[in-house]
């Protein structure tokens, strides 16, 4: 149990730590009037929200295979494998939770008054130093937001990783396979401990979340 609390943590901050700058890359490109290009790459960003896991899990396991699109790619760098290998994990998780990192960051960004970053760019600054030194202080706690939704959903993910990585003891198996395992063979006071832990690991990280955004907004009306 604790090597599969381990390997969800290392896999929920890598994951994370990977996200925040991917996304707000994402959301310099995306800030400003949405284009049928752009709503055409958010819709497909999006799509791991609505999309069944198996189904994602699926194409994933077929373009990251030695022989797919993105495991050829990696073997020409010298990564002979990605499938059953925590490297593939960590894939797998970076694009099944892009929405759920990019889509809080993006609405916190578009809510910020357009008059800040347009009096930037009169002032002479660039697109990117506009975004990053005016927007993203303004956006800190929805950026926060980001992380924290998507470091848990990570912890939970489940379909994806069962089909990327299987269950491999301390290299692909994570918590929620580790317990579907443990559900299985009927083990289930050792399940109800491993669930109460996720449980308890989530409800803190969430009330700690809505602790910072009251204490923000206390700010702000003060």
């Amino acid at each position: 149990m604790i090597a599969s609390l381990f390997l969800t943590l290392k896999l929920a901050f890598i994951t994370t730590l990977i996200l925040i700058p991917i996304c707000l890359s994402l959301c310099v490109w995306l800030y400003g009037p949405l284009t049928p290009i752009k709503r055409l790459v958010l819709s497909f960003l999006t799509l791991p929200l609505v999309l069944p896991p198996t189904v994602l899990g699926f194409y994933l396991l077929i373009f990251m295979s030695p022989n797919g699109f993105i495991g050829s790619l990696v073997n020409n760098i010298g990564i002979t494998s990605l499938v059953f290998t925590f490297k593939g994990l960590v894939i797998a998780s970076i694009i099944y939770s892009i929405p759920f990192v990019l889509q809080p960051m993006y609405a916190s960004l578009s809510l910020i008054d357009k008059g800040f970053y347009e009096t930037s760019r009169v002032l002479g600054k660039s697109k990117i130093f506009s975004f990053y030194m005016v927007l993203v202080p303004m956006a800190k706690y929805g950026i926060l937001t980001s992380a924290v939704l998507g470091f848990l959903h990570t912890i939970g993910e489940f379909g994806v990783i069962l089909m990327i990585g299987g269950n491999i003891p301390g290299e692909t198996g994570v918590a929620s396979v580790y317990l579907y395992d443990l559900v299985e063979s009927l083990n289930y006071d050792e399940a109800h401990q491993l669930s109460a832990i996720l449980i308890i690991t989530s409800l803190a990280f969430l009330y700690v979340l809505y602790s910072l955004s009251r204490l923000v907004s206390g700010k702000k009306h003060g």
